[in-house]
């Protein structure tokens, strides 16, 4: 069972637009950029990618969407910098593994290491605190991508259909002065409920997490960062950069953050912070319009 606590909100982006400092810490977590889409906010990734260092950077499945290449290229100039600006983390001393997802599952062929840059299907990291924390995509434990791949496929030509039509929306929001809203998570978000398939799919990370003994898991796969506490795990899920553009990190001091990065500042959703010297605390992105 999943208890939740009441947010603790800092109204600062940690950082406006432009700025030139960079800020340090131990590790960062992104997952389902899926670049090689037209609703992949590369844009937005490139501003994270640029204000923060990191000891190590986790790429937790779906950096490309390999499914909707096969339908068609896409592939413009900054999707191109996202990967080169991970390739000169690495170079200059970043720790990157690359878990790989459903959508790039083809890369699998390339499990090893490269440099500072390893490809692995899990991987373990020790938190500041001493918790070890089971860091996987996901996709492993959905029945739909597990066991019915086809229908896997179908359901992710309406998703993208609807991700299509997040550009034209916000265009007209933001003319109207309002903040960013995705009509794809909304969607998926009430059809999801309807079958508390988000609640089912935490609960069984959680379960299998158990299997590793650690104290903490950490995931991507169904867009929609959260922090959840299910008796003595705790479940951290890092978001996407289609709809909430968001990314864990590790502090120095150890505090873990879910920080937001929309594709304009009238939709900046405030940090959630994680700290271990208090409870854990639970958060999910807004898709209310």
């Amino acid at each position: 069972m999943a208890t939740l606590a009441t947010p603790r909100f800092s109204f600062e982006r940690p950082f406006g637009r432009g700025s030139d400092s960079v800020r340090r810490v131990r590790a960062a977590w992104i997952s389902d950029v899926h670049l090689g889409t037209r609703g992949a906010n590369a844009g937005a990734l490139l501003d994270f990618l640029r204000e923060y260092e990191f000891e190590t950077l986790y790429v937790v499945g779906d950096l490309i969407d390999i499914w909707q290449l096969r339908r068609g290229i896409y592939w413009p100039q900054q999707h191109n910098d996202v990967i080169q600006k991970i390739l000169r983390k690495s170079r200059k001393g970043t720790r990157v593994v690359y878990i790989l997802g459903n959508h790039d599952d083809l890369l699998a062929k390339f499990y090893g290491a490269y440099g500072n840059i390893t490809v692995q299907k899990h991987a373990i990291h020790r938190l500041a605190d001493g918790r070890r924390m089971l860091v996987i995509h996901g996709h492993e434990l959905d029945t739909v991508v597990q066991n019915v791949k086809w229908l896997a496929f179908a359901g992710d030509v309406g998703y993208q259909f609807l991700l299509s039509l997040n550009p034209a929306i916000n265009l007209v929001r933001r003319r109207f002065g309002l903040g960013y809203w995705s009509l794809s998570a909304y969607a998926k978000k009430r059809v999801k409920d309807a079958v508390s398939f988000i609640g089912r799919f935490e609960e069984e990370i959680v379960r299998y997490a158990q299997k590793f003994s650690v104290g903490a898991v950490l995931c991507g796969h169904i867009h929609s960062a959260a922090i959840r506490q299910f008796s003595d795990v705790t479940y951290y899920n890092c978001g996407d950069w289609v709809e909430s553009c968001s990314a864990l990190i590790e502090r120095e001091d150890g505090t873990l953050e879910l920080v937001n990065y929309h594709p304009f500042s009238a939709a900046l959703v405030p940090p959630v912070k994680d700290r271990p010297a208090f409870n854990h605390e639970w958060t999910r992105m807004n898709t209310n319009p």
